[in-house]
């Protein structure tokens, strides 16, 4: 009888100590992605320990539950996933404003990258609630994008009549102005894309690229950065408020922890994916032999020209079509970081 006592007792705490944990589950990074894989999923197994907060964490990457990057909003919004990383660019055409946030020319190094995200960071997040009943925990970027291809390019003209991808809308635009054609894959499918000839180029951070293996697959690469391909860890609201004041802060605190370790990994890693992936020193990634492509003066104007006469102008038309604010609130906010005026 007593031994009856204390393992309904046992039986008990265990129960109560399971209900205590609050169930989180998590679609993050693309596999392929190892360095932010390796750091993401670091993070997640141990944010009890770091924050404090009992959580009972469920995580997986992306392309391992099957999930569409172009879905990611939704899926938050229905509640499919409780916390998601979410490349915003692809995951914006269900609302153009969020591009905002690092649209093709405007924010081309990390320094201003920075000043950006932190610009519109408030009503990023105000709409993301609004929109979407999903709150902000990160924003960071993979680093500068640039140019992987498979055919010998020596200038942005070469790209004229090539396939190349495309993840976001301003992408887009910048590649037909370039005369080639966009192709919108999300990241799991650009190695067997530009294996096959599907595509002739991609635009990717060089870490990204390196751990991706693109490089076996490519032969030339322009280091010409065009944005910064920022990211997110988005949380449900209904998951988010499951939380108690005082347990919101800290997770507050801890997701803060990941997006600096995030955007140290943008500021310092991509420079040696770089270097290993054209041949060059390599201490941390993988080595290959690439081409490296010179930068010359007039392909660094023409992107910062195409920012101003081609893809504001675009992004304008279409979010204010859904939202006529959209452009005025961009002014107050990037457009102020970064010296630009839609008009």
């Amino acid at each position: 009888m007593i031994r009856t006592v204390l393992l309904s007792a046992t039986m008990a705490l265990t129960g109560a100590a399971a209900i205590a944990d609050t169930p989180l589950r998590v679609a993050g990074n693309f596999s392929q992605n190892q360095r932010h894989v390796g750091i993401e999923r670091g993070f997640f197994e141990a944010l009890t320990e770091r924050s404090g907060v009992p959580v009972a964490m469920n995580y997986n990457p992306m392309d391992v539950v099957g999930v569409q990057a172009s879905d990611a909003f939704r899926m938050l919004r229905s509640g499919t996933f409780d916390v998601m990383s979410v490349q915003i660019g692809m995951a914006s055409r269900d609302d153009p404003f969020f591009e905002g946030i690092d649209l093709i020319g405007v924010s081309t190094d990390m320094e201003s990258l920075r000043e950006a995200v932190d610009a519109y960071r408030e009503v990023f997040d105000a709409r993301l609630q609004e929109r979407f009943n999903a709150k902000v925990l990160t924003l960071w970027p993979f680093g500068p994008q640039v140019f992987f291809c498979n055919a010998p390019i020596e200038t942005l003209a070469d790209m004229r009549g090539l396939r190349v991808r495309s993840f976001t809308p301003s992408m887009s635009a910048m590649i037909e102005h370039l005369g080639a054609t966009p192709v919108t894959l999300q990241f799991s499918e650009v190695y067997p894309a530009l294996q096959r000839g599907v595509v002739s180029c991609g635009v990717t951070s060089p870490t990204s690229a390196n751990t991706g293996n693109w490089p076996e697959v490519t032969t030339h690469l322009l280091p010409l950065s065009v944005s910064g391909s920022v990211q997110g860890h988005f949380i449900n609201l209904n998951a988010w408020n499951r939380f108690s004041p005082e347990e919101q802060e800290a997770l507050t605190a801890a997701f803060a922890e990941l997006e600096n370790e995030m955007w140290e990994l943008a500021m310092t890693a991509n420079g040696d994916a770089l270097s290993c992936s054209t041949g060059g020193d390599c201490e941390g990634h993988t080595a290959f032999d690439m081409t490296l492509v010179e930068i010359g003066a007039e392909d660094a104007e023409i992107i910062a020209r195409m920012a101003e006469t081609v893809v504001l102008p675009i992004w304008r038309d279409t979010c204010n079509a859904v939202d006529p604010n959209c452009s005025t609130v961009w002014n107050e906010t990037v457009g102020a970081a970064r010296g630009l005026e839609i008009r």
